[in-house]
Formats: structure tokens, sequence, C-alpha cells
């Protein structure tokens, strides 16, 4: 499968709420995250970890929308909105960059989340 290919397939299954499901999938071993509020993982079995810990504490997702994605190269853009209810009663509203670095074999060697509010 192509680079495109695999951006797709990956979005589609987060859209669908599958954030773990998504990682399980298409992260490698050794992959890493960062994000803008200074979080990040150091490899898969981290980032599987802290996204079933994230998604156990949502209560109600409201909405998670793909607005467009670019591939050039190994890397993929995908803007996303993220609407949640959590489970302590705080709201958790993501208007966010997913930048992607792939491998020759398809998998994320890491992704790093803007803020695009």
């Amino acid at each position: 499968m192509t680079i495109k290919e695999q951006v797709t397939n990956m979005d589609a299954i987060v859209t669908k709420g599958a954030v773990v499901d998504a990682v399980k999938e298409f992260f490698a071993d050794n992959a890493t995250t960062s994000d803008y509020g200074g979080g990040g993982t150091t490899n898969k079995a981290k980032m599987i970890a802290k996204m079933e810990s994230f998604a156990g504490s949502i209560a109600k997702v409201n909405g998670i929308t793909l607005h467009h994605s670019i591939v050039e190269g190994h890397v993929s853009a995908s803007e996303f909105t993220f609407d949640f209810d959590m489970q302590d009663g705080n709201k958790v509203y993501w208007h966010e960059i997913i930048r992607r670095i792939w491998d020759e074999d398809g998998m994320v060697t890491s992704e790093e989340y803007f803020n695009a509010q």
C-alpha cells in the first residue's frame, strides 16, 4: 500500500473513534509522539496505554471530524476536530493538525500534534 492509502485508512479508523485500534494497526514499535501540551510517548506500547486511558475516560463522543489530509513523500498531515464530554464533567474540544512520519513499510514512526485553533 502507498503512504496515501495508509493515511486514508488510518484517518478513517480515527474518525470512527477507534484511536486505540489505529495505533495498534499503524504504529511501528519504536514510534514516538509529541504534543503541543508538552507530553509525548517513546514507543507504541506507551502510546497504546495512553490512548486506552484517554478513551476510557470519555463519557460521550460528540463528534470527530476529518477536515483534510495531505501527503508529501513519507510525511502526512491530517486536520481533525475532536469533541468529547469526559466522565469527570470536563469537555474536550481539540482542533488539531496531526503530522505523521511514515517508514518504508507504511508504519508511523513519529506523530506530532499541533493546535489548529
